[in-house]
């Protein structure tokens, strides 16, 4: 009777745990489904400078003109295929707004579970009237927004039948790429400044990419992998040099305004290096403008850099739509230290079109801003999301941000993932302790 008692019991927990597997795929398989049985609206691609037509489904890096490429979508038939309420009831994850992604085939989703990151209030910050927010894309697989640019890449990179792919990066961006492209049975090449953070290092090498550092600046290691293309063969992907990161990144914009009922506070900070997270925001933005789901005025996009590497702030300051090469780059905000950024006029064009500005703090305001957020709100930021946080508290005092005016600012990897203040404070238990002292 015991025999048969434990038969019973391992044919049931058997019979359970199969159904729960059983009900698992077919969510999964319906989920794919549903994705394949989605017509896909991409209609061209399109030069960001000149206009230019290119053919959509075919491997693209940049345009004749040397400049980024943007993928253009049949906005009416989105609108005529997809509602509101119809993205609000999947699940969350960036793949709910799939209409306006490229990518065709539900097979080529590279996915490692990116979820719709938090917009957290922080009134014990807020120095104005109007409400301030940060939106923590340290949430995201490998710890930083890069998931979101080089997920959507390397699916299409599967979809376009790449094989190799290899990039510069000062960190996070590589450690989404490799993680990717592992994930994809893509081989990754990535290229890192000497200075880079150790931990991102490690963390490439560990997620299989093959990472070598250099003696020099990310636009050094970006000249490797542009001359690397023809003797490696494989696919640069560069920040802006292929078409497909903006449009994974430009989820935050589309997050954003679903998240805010479709009505986007005024303002949004955005540290910026390469710039395609603000390039896609805005991108997104006008999208859905375009087709009537967001009304009214559009939020003021501000750039925010570091003194120690301005480019884009110097450029717009002096009404020019390209950018000089920002000579002795040099800041503790590591993802922001780009000295010059391929797609410089698509961001300077989404500032002057939002009626935004663009604006820089130097590496002692971003640590003070890190820990004071720290300290108070209980929110390690990363370096270049403390830069928002110190462009706030800068632009507030000088009057380019209203007193009353929502902002919005971005935290854009895991403060963790950075070198902190080491702590010294030590205690012997053999020996009496002041407890009064400490």
């Amino acid at each position: 009777m015991k025999f048969r008692g434990k038969i019973f019991c391992l044919l049931f927990f058997f019979l359970l745990s199969h159904g729960c597997l059983l009900r698992h795929n077919t969510r999964m398989n319906q989920f794919a489904n549903l994705i394949e049985q989605r017509p896909n609206f991409v209609t061209h691609l399109e030069c960001g400078l000149t206009g230019e037509i290119y053919p959509k489904e075919q491997v693209h890096g940049l345009s004749k003109a040397g400049r980024p490429l943007l993928v253009r979508y049949d906005l009416k038939k989105i609108a005529q295929a997809v509602s509101k309420e119809t993205i609000a009831a999947r699940p969350p994850d960036f793949w709910r707004y799939r209409e306006f992604l490229p990518v065709k085939h539900a097979a080529n989703i590279v996915s490692l579970g990116e979820v719709i990151t938090p917009v957290l209030t922080m009134p014990k910050i807020q120095a104005g009237k109007g409400t301030l927010y940060v939106k923590d894309e340290a949430r995201l697989p490998t710890g930083s927004f890069k998931a979101r640019g080089l997920c959507m890449a390397i699916s299409m990179a599967k979809e376009l039948g790449i094989k190799k792919v290899a990039m510069p990066t000062n960190g996070n961006a590589g450690a989404a790429c490799s993680a990717y492209a592992s994930k994809a049975g893509i081989e990754s090449y990535i290229f890192c400044p000497e200075d880079t953070p150790t931990i991102n290092v490690r963390e490439i090498d560990q997620q299989g990419g093959k990472v070598w550092l250099v003696n020099g600046l990310i636009n050094d290691c970006g000249k490797i992998v542009g001359e690397g293309k023809q003797p490696k063969g494989w696919f640069d992907m560069s920040t802006l040099k292929e078409p497909y990161r903006i449009e994974g990144k430009k989820t935050m914009g589309l997050e954003l305004a679903e998240q805010f009922q479709w009505q986007i506070p005024d303002v949004i900070l955005y540290p910026t290096g390469g710039g395609t997270g603000l390039i896609g925001m805005w991108k997104a933005f006008k999208e859905l403008q375009e087709i009537g789901w967001i009304q009214g005025k559009l939020p003021r996009m501000v750039v925010v850099q570091s003194s120690g590497c301005a480019p884009i702030v110097k450029a717009w300051e002096e009404g020019k739509e390209h950018a000089e090469v920002w000579q002795g780059a040099k800041t503790i905000a590591w993802g922001i230290r780009v000295p010059v950024a391929v797609g410089d006029f698509l961001m300077i064009r989404a500032v002057n079109e939002s009626k935004g500005f663009a604006t820089m703090v130097d590496d002692e305001a971003i640590l003070r801003a890190r820990k004071e957020c720290a300290e108070k709100e209980g929110f390690l930021m990363c370096p270049e999301g403390a830069a928002t946080f110190a462009a706030y508290q800068k632009e507030l005092k000088s009057g380019r941000i209203k007193d009353d005016e929502s902002v919005v600012m971005f935290n854009c990897a895991a403060g963790t993932k950075y070198e902190l203040p080491e702590v010294t404070n030590q205690l012997d238990r053999t020996k009496p302790i002041r407890y009064e002292e400490l």
